[in-house]
């Protein structure tokens, strides 16, 4: 995640703003390429069309990770740039006879453990989970989170409405052990462990 010094990662009405720097774009992009899988949920697909992919600008000769999208009712626009090849997969709730649909349990929302079962069937090992703030609050709240990166920006959002970087209905309570912190661009990088 990337928030503001106030804890925000959007501005109200989950309006895109620029919170890291080129450091923290090319750190993110070799993130992205050690990871097996990528996964954001579908209200980021549809607010900012991201592509999910390794930018060659910030790493020769990338490996692509898998695309994974958490959709539980399948609203994913179809000309969105998720789609630019065969590599991803949408996580949902409702039946579809595409095979990179892969239904998830039968309820409001993707069933997360499912959902971890069909990535480890598929020889998925790292799951890097980029947001958004609901996406993160479930991953949290089902105990699936194994260390959480935050880039903290220089800047101040402010907004009750202003989504955070755990942005669910319910409260959780997560302890964690900060294992390493560094300075990039106008910020800061704050690595934490899980602690169970």
């Amino acid at each position: 995640m990337a928030m503001s010094a106030d804890g925000k990662i959007a501005l109200p009405g989950n309006i895109e703003v620029k919170i890291s720097g080129e450091k923290d774009f090319s750190r993110v992009h070799h993130m992205r390429n050690r990871c097996d899988a990528i996964l954001v949920g579908v209200g980021t697909i549809v607010a900012d069309d991201p592509k999910l992919t390794v930018k060659e600008r910030f790493v020769k000769d990338p490996s692509q990770p898998l695309r994974v999208v958490l959709d539980s009712k399948g609203r994913i626009p179809r000309d969105a740039r998720v789609f630019a090849d065969e590599n991803y997969l949408i996580a949902t709730t409702v039946e579809s006879d595409d095979p990179r649909w892969v239904m998830c349990g039968d309820g409001e929302r993707v069933d997360l453990h499912m959902l971890m079962e069909e990535l480890d069937r598929r020889g998925i090992r790292t799951l890097m989970v980029e947001g958004g703030g609901e996406v993160v609050h479930s991953f949290f709240e089902e105990d699936l989170v194994d260390e959480y990166s935050v880039f903290i920006g220089s800047l101040i959002i402010g907004g009750r409405s202003a989504p955070t970087p755990a942005d669910g209905a319910r409260q959780i309570l997560k302890n964690l052990e900060l294992i390493d912190h560094e300075t990039l661009d106008h910020g800061i990088l704050l690595r934490f462990r899980v602690k169970r």
